[in-house]
């Protein structure tokens, strides 16, 4: 497996993020925002997560 490949991918992600961003939007739903913010709440959490370091326990003192 390629090392870099995740750079291909955060490549295509950042593309489709600028894609999405360059799109007209409308905010006279409030559904669609509450849905949007409450994902990108989710995306927060898991990213806090997985960067997060384990907790040490008292046995490897």
């Amino acid at each position: 497996m390629d090392p870099d490949l995740y750079l291909y991918v955060e490549r295509v992600r950042a593309r489709e993020l600028r894609a999405e961003a360059a799109r007209p939007r409308t905010t006279s739903d409030p559904h669609r925002w509450r849905a949007r913010l409450g994902w990108a709440l989710v995306e927060t959490g898991l990213r806090l997560v997985h960067t997060g370091t384990p907790p040490r326990h008292a046995a490897e003192h």
